[in-house]
């Protein structure tokens, strides 16, 4: 199982004006992640833009950071796909699976934005921007990769 992630009203509020906020989610993620370890995470975040997978690997705990498998590509590098998919990070996702070659691989995306993706999709947790992943989200996502992995 792949966990597609955002950064910005996922792991802290959207706008996050007050830089104290900063990853005031994550430590609620990791605990998550530490309950499913077999997920592996890909960055989806546009912080991929402008730090390397380095850098957004050293934001995450040691054990959380050697799941990081990846950032999924900008969607003006894949004008293939989002002409296919329509909607910018959903293309991106689909650009990173068939790229891994390993297209078929169950995932999950973390986000804030809906409007990303395909409307109805089944594996989008849908995060409240100016909460970020609290605890109905964590509820959710737990609820969903216990399924998912069973």
């Amino acid at each position: 199982m792949i966990l597609f992630l955002d950064f910005d009203g996922v792991l802290h509020p959207e706008p996050c004006y007050d830089k104290t906020l900063l990853f005031s989610c994550l430590p609620r993620l990791e605990a998550i992640l530490r309950d499913f370890p077999t997920v592996q995470l890909v960055i989806s975040s546009t912080w991929r833009e402008s730090r390397s997978i380095t850098e957004l690997r050293s934001l995450f705990s040691a054990d959380i950071c050697a799941r990081i498998i990846g950032a999924t590509p900008v969607w003006k590098d894949i004008p293939d796909i989002v002409e296919v998919i329509g909607y910018q990070r959903h293309a991106e996702i689909e650009g990173w699976l068939r790229l891994s070659g390993e297209p078929w691989k169950d995932w999950v995306a973390v986000d804030d934005k809906s409007y990303l993706f395909k409307p109805f999709l089944r594996n989008l947790i849908k995060t409240d921007p100016a909460k970020g992943l609290d605890e109905h989200a964590e509820i959710v996502l737990r609820q969903y990769l216990a399924k998912a992995l069973a």
